[in-house]
C-alpha cells in the first residue's frame, strides 16, 4: 500500500471513505448500468522491479480496473485488459452499453505507441467483450456525443517525442457511427491531444479540444464539419469544462504549465472572468447539490521529469456571487480525474492518482465522502 496520505488535518467537507490499489490512474469514470453503479480505473503503467523511477517508463501491459458499488463501497468485480490506459469513457450506442478505453502504448521499453484503442460492449449477461480495436497513436481521451441524429466519437491522440513516426497521420480525429461501426468523419490536426468537450450555445453546437504542442481551440459545427472558433492557448491545453450558471455560459480551462482560467460568454467569444489556480491544472469536475454548483480541479505535476514534483494540492470550489471561491483543497500525487456521484442518499468524490513523491506508479486512488453542509 501507499504511504502517501490523501487526507488533510484541516478538512472539513472531504473525508477518507475508501481507498483503491491502483498504478498509475489515469481515469476515474463513474457510470451507471442496469447492474448498478460502476467505476472504471484505467491505468498507465506498473513499476519494473529494478528500474529507475520514470513517469514515462514502466510496464504498459496493464488492465483497466472496473468495481461496482456493493454495501456503500467500490468491490472490483473485473480486470479488463487495456495496455497503457489514459481515459475511459461508458456510453450508449443502439441500445448497447460500450466501455472505450484510449490506449498510449505497449511493452515495457521500447515502447509501441502505434496501437490499437479497445472499445468493449457490454453483453446480455453483462460480460464486457471488445467490439472494436481502432488503430491509434499516443491515445489520450475519447469523447462521445450526437448532433441532430448523427453520432460522434472523437479521439485525442498524437506524441511529437523524438523517434516517434505514426504509421497514420497520427492526429486528433472525430468518427461517425456509420452501420453500426465508427469511421473516420474529420481530422482536426492537433498533434498531442488531450481532452475534449461538448456544449450548446445559442442553439448552436461547439467542440472544445485541449492540446499539449498545438493550438487547444473551440470548433464550431457549421452543419457539415467542425471549424476552429476561437484559441485560448497556443501549447500546454490540459482541459475544458462548459456549464451554464446565473443565465451565462462558462469555459473553465486547465494548462498545465499556466493559470487555469473561468471564460465567460459575451455573446459573441468567450472571455476571461476568473484565475482558477496557477500551474499544474489537469482536469475539472463539476457537480450540482441541490442550490450549489461545485467545482473540483485536479492537479497532475508541477515541473518537467526526471525532477516533476508530483504531491500538488487539488481544489473544491463553490459558486458564490458570480465567481468560484475556493472552500477546500486536498491533497492529490499525479492527480489525473475526479468523478462526483451519489449512493445511499450520500455524496462523493472519486480522485484518480498515478504518482507517488518519488515518482513510482503504485499510488492509492481515493473516494472521499463529502459533507456538504460545512461547504
Amino acid at each position: 500500500m501507499s504511504n502517501t496520505d490523501p487526507s488533510h488535518p484541516d478538512a472539513k467537507i472531504l473525508s477518507v471513505h475508501q481507498r483503491l490499489a491502483t498504478s498509475g490512474a489515469r481515469s476515474a469514470h463513474v457510470f451507471r448500468t442496469d447492474r448498478g453503479l460502476h467505476l472504471v480505473v484505467p491505468q498507465l503503467a506498473e513499476d519494473v522491479p529494478g528500474r529507475a523511477p520514470d513517469m514515462n517508463g514502466g510496464n504498459a501491459d496493464v488492465d483497466a480496473l472496473l468495481y461496482r458499488w456493493e454495501e456503500e463501497r467500490f468491490v472490483e468485480v473485473n480486470r479488463l485488459p487495456c495496455p497503457s490506459g489514459e481515459d475511459a469513457l461508458s456510453f450508449r450506442s443502439g441500445g448497447r452499453n460500450y466501455l472505450a478505453f484510449a490506449n498510449l502504448r505497449t511493452g515495457k521499453g521500447p515502447y509501441e505507441t502505434d496501437v490499437n484503442s479497445l472499445i468493449y460492449r457490454e453483453d446480455e449477461d453483462g460480460e464486457w467483450v471488445v467490439d472494436e480495436a481502432l488503430p491509434t497513436f499516443g491515445a489520450k481521451q475519447w469523447h462521445h456525443f450526437s448532433i441532430d441524429d448523427r453520432e460522434f466519437l472523437a479521439l485525442a491522440q498524437g506524441l511529437t517525442m523524438p523517434g516517434l513516426t505514426p504509421k497514420g497521420h497520427g492526429r486528433s480525429v472525430i468518427f461517425e457511427r456509420i452501420d453500426g461501426r465508427w469511421k473516420e468523419f474529420q481530422v482536426l490536426g492537433g498533434r498531442w491531444g488531450y481532452n475534449w468537450t461538448d456544449f450548446q450555445v445559442g442553439g448552436r453546437h461547439f467542440l472544445a479540444y485541449a492540446d499539449q504542442v498545438t493550438p487547444s481551440v473551440v470548433y464550431r459545427w457549421d452543419g457539415d464539419s467542425f471549424i476552429p472558433y476561437q484559441t485560448f492557448a497556443e501549447t500546454s491545453g490540459r482541459s475544458f469544462r462548459h456549464f451554464s450558471q446565473d443565465g451565462g455560459d462558462w469555459l473553465a480551462f486547465a494548462c498545465i504549465s499556466g493559470d487555469s482560467t473561468l471564460y465567460r460568454w459575451n455573446g459573441e467569444l468567450f472571455e476571461p472572468h476568473q484565475l482558477l489556480g496557477g500551474p499544474g491544472g489537469r482536469e475539472f469536475a463539476l457537480f450540482r447539490h441541490h442550490d450549489d454548483l461545485f467545482l473540483v480541479r485536479i492537479c497532475f505535476v508541477r515541473g518537467k521529469p526526471p525532477v516533476a514534483k508530483t504531491d500538488l494540492m487539488s481544489q473544491l470550489y463553490r459558486w458564490d456571487d458570480g465567481k468560484f471561491e475556493v472552500i477546500e483543497e486536498f491533497p492529490t500525487f499525479g492527480g489525473t480525474d475526479a468523478s462526483f456521484f451519489e449512493a445511499d442518499g450520500r455524496t462523493f468524490l472519486v480522485v484518480a492518482n498515478s504518482l507517488t513523491p518519488d515518482v513510482r506508479f503504485r499510488q492509492d486512488s481515493i473516494v472521499y465522502e463529502l459533507s456538504l453542509d460545512n461547504a
